[in-house]
């Protein structure tokens, strides 16, 4: 990995090792494609899609722990080793998600009951 500290940040010290919730994600999870195509949505982008960008864009504006340069690199990082059999955008999600866990913006545990409990709202049908 390159040493960026001309840019006050040295990617070596990010830490790509996988983290089991996304790994299961990404192992077992279904991605917009498949769905759309199972439910006959023809929106080329997922319903979420809105939501990660606009995280995304709060995370850039604030005075947080992932400034935006950084959230790309780590973004490119992990697209090419950790995620890269995922398309786009999950892809994209799993590695933001990477990398507010690593920085402790968000805990696994929790991130794991949040998507337990959206998962019981969608299926409660």
């Amino acid at each position: 990995m390159a040493n960026s500290s001309d840019q006050g940040y040295d990617k070596s010290d990010f830490d790509t090792s996988p983290i089991p919730l996304l790994e299961t994600v990404r192992v077992k999870g279904r991605v917009w494609n498949d769905l759309a195509a199972q439910y006959g949505v023809t929106h080329p982008d997922p319903p979420w899609k809105i939501n990660l960008d606009a995280t995304c864009e709060v995370l850039a504006e604030g005075q947080c722990a992932l400034p935006p340069l950084e959230r790309r690199w780590e973004e490119d990082e992990l697209s090419e080793d950790v995620y890269a059999d995922v398309p786009f955008p999950e892809r994209q999600l799993l590695a933001l998600a990477h990398s507010m866990i690593r920085r402790g913006l968000i805990d696994e545990a929790e991130l794991a009951r949040r998507m337990e409990e959206v998962d019981r709202r969608l299926n409660c049908v």
